[in-house]
């Protein structure tokens, strides 16, 4: 995080006053929100997009309807109030949903959603002694800069080391650099996670380079409970949920030492838009989650439509007064699969809730009326225990999905696609595969 003018370090110092207090504090402060929307609607009628608003008033913003990731997706620069070429740093979205989507920022951009996830995170990372070993890309996608940011605005020693970067980080220099470096934190996404955890057991390292590690946070990817009770048993660490939100609205809500995603209500406006339209967002409350940042410069929004269905609860153990935030996804995510529509998290927390599978693949045939699913066996794990978890894994996808696999198999290897992590894949995209009969594999 780059500060090289006295005006950003004066509005990093306002930043982090707003996200602290809003943090901590019990009601919503209407005239704080007023003023914050008054200048997110100051910055927004300089984009084409919403060039044609008129004058700001809070009655105003409550008539606009949301603004749909769809209308972002489709016309991506209506949105921007500065060049291209015109911020500090050059983004784009992963594709993931369609095409990657073109993400300037500026130096005020960085800043307040650095200070905000900083913040949320400061009472697990800044009391003690930890080091932070970042295992993120950060080629054209922020979240290895983010966490960079972060780790610096708290003063923590960090290394930066992405596996998948072709003859800079492979696996053997990541071991090397562990020894040394000790890291007490992970920042990596599931997939990498898995990928790291199974390459660590073959070469019988896990048990001695685990011994420094407390906490993973994990990003990029969705990660279920099942998956984090998983991976925090091999690595006798606390595994996390760290954050949400998305490259083009910045990060949402960020995890409690709780495990729970608190949001970052002192940088965003947060409604619900449900069955009576678009309401405050309060705890108990269940709908698409919509977010005006407030403090968003190159691409300013009102009213993003997140299109993700969310539900809001209150009264964390933490003792933060923002509503944590249960992420259930888009209505439409999923895979039609023997006529139903199955979710990433609805698989993962099947598959993941033995602890000693190291990944996974679903085969479908184009009418999605034949399915197999393949595991990747753990290497500490023996053989004679399988076919009672193949019946046990059918059992819970028959009472969760009404349907059977075709076949569950255990493999030694799954394809890499399932292991890179969030920056070169979709869930749909490397955990499905598509053959042309029943027979192929």
């Amino acid at each position: 995080m780059k500060i090289n003018s006295r005006n950003d370090l004066d509005f990093m110092e306002r930043i982090q006053r707003d996200v602290t207090a809003h943090h901590r504090d019990e009601e919503y402060d209407e005239q704080y929100y007023e003023g914050k929307l008054q200048e997110v609607w100051h910055r927004a009628v300089q984009t084409p997009a919403y060039g044609s608003l008129g004058a700001f008033s809070v009655q105003t913003f409550r008539g606009l309807p949301a603004t749909t990731k769809d209308r972002l997706k489709a016309q991506p620069l209506e949105f921007l109030r500065v060049p291209v070429g015109g911020g500090l740093k050059y983004y784009q979205t992963t594709g993931t949903t369609g095409t990657p989507t073109p993400t300037p920022r500026t130096a005020q951009d960085m800043i307040a959603n650095t200070v905000s996830v900083a913040e949320a995170w400061r009472p697990m990372l800044a009391d003690s002694d930890h080091r932070a070993l970042i295992l993120l890309p950060s080629d054209i996608v922020p979240v290895a800069d983010l966490m960079v940011g972060v780790c610096e605005f708290l003063g923590v020693p960090h290394v930066k080391a992405y596996p998948f970067t072709t003859g800079i980080s492979d696996w053997d220099r990541i071991v090397g650099l562990w020894e040394v470096f000790e890291p007490t934190v992970l920042f990596v996404a599931p997939g990498v996670l898995l990928q790291l955890s199974q390459i660590l057991k073959k070469r019988g390292l896990l048990d001695r380079l685990r011994e420094s590690v407390q906490l993973l946070m994990l990003l990029g990817e969705v990660s279920t409970p099942e998956l984090r009770e998983m991976v925090g048993q091999w690595w006798n660490a606390r595994a996390y949920d760290a954050s949400y939100g998305s490259t083009e609205s910045g990060t949402l809500a960020a995890c409690c030492a709780q495990d729970r995603l608190h949001l970052l209500r002192g940088a965003n406006y947060f409604e619900i838009e449900g069955e009576n339209g678009i309401t405050p967002a309060e705890a108990g409350r269940t709908g698409r989650l919509v977010v005006t940042p407030l403090n968003n410069d190159a691409r300013p929004f009102l009213r993003l439509d997140m299109g993700d269905e969310v539900s809001l609860t209150g009264d964390c153990a933490c003792g933060a007064d923002a509503p944590a935030v249960t992420v259930h996804g888009r209505g439409s995510d999923g895979t039609a699969i023997k006529g139903k529509r199955v979710r990433t998290r609805d698989v993962e927390g099947i598959v993941y809730s033995n602890y000693d599978v190291m990944g996974y693949l679903i085969e479908v045939d184009e009418a999605g009326s034949m399915a197999r699913l393949l595991l990747e066996r753990d290497p500490e794990t023996g053989r004679d225990t399988e076919d009672a978890k193949k019946d046990l894994l059918q059992r819970r996808t028959h009472q969760r999905f009404g349907f059977r696999w075709d076949e569950v198999r255990f493999v030694n290897r799954l394809p890499m696609t399932t292991k890179s992590g969030g920056s070169q894949k979709s869930w749909k995209r490397s955990n499905f595969r598509v053959v042309s009969e029943a027979g192929q594999s």
